[in-house]
């Protein structure tokens, strides 16, 4: 299956080592089953000026991979994201991670519970409402050699 990601640099060859921290599943290389998600996504680099590129990448599972799926906005999602976007290396456990993106609205209610305003079920209750988003995770190297083969990089422009 093609997976997308978006950057404002053209590569062929991605790795774990330029990820940021404190990201949704931790750090790794990020893409996306939806090609709109990952254009969305490439709109923010065009809108601060820079360029915008739109690699395209074939995802094959491995079966030797330690695979972690959320396949939805619940309890043990929040209590993730959360962990790791405190910093906290829960996620070094598997080598993919895929689930529902922390977009802007449903990272409001992340943001709210984390900061104490919503206790845990009012955050799961907003949460309920939002139909998950996709993201998946490549935690380690090993994981990205094996499951992602390089297709083609595209300059994005608006659309």
């Amino acid at each position: 299956m093609l997976v997308y990601h978006s950057s404002d640099r053209c590569f062929s060859s991605p790795d774990v080592k330029h990820s940021r921290v404190a990201l949704d599943f931790g750090k790794g290389f990020y893409v996306t089953r939806f090609k709109e998600q990952a254009k969305k996504y490439a709109n923010r680099f065009l809108r601060t000026g820079k360029d915008a590129y739109l690699h395209i990448f074939e995802y094959s599972i491995d079966s030797d991979m330690r695979i972690k799926i959320f396949d939805s906005y619940d309890e043990d999602w929040l209590d993730f994201v959360c962990s790791c976007r405190k910093g906290k290396d829960i996620y070094k456990q598997y080598d993919i991670i895929e689930g529902g993106v922390a977009n802007d609205k449903v990272f409001q209610t992340v943001d709210l519970y984390m900061a104490g305003i919503y206790n845990k079920e009012q955050a799961l209750q907003n949460l309920t409402y939002e139909m998950p988003n996709n993201q998946l995770c490549f935690i380690t190297q090993r994981a990205i050699d094996r499951c992602l083969k390089f297709i083609e990089y595209k300059k994005f422009n608006y659309e």
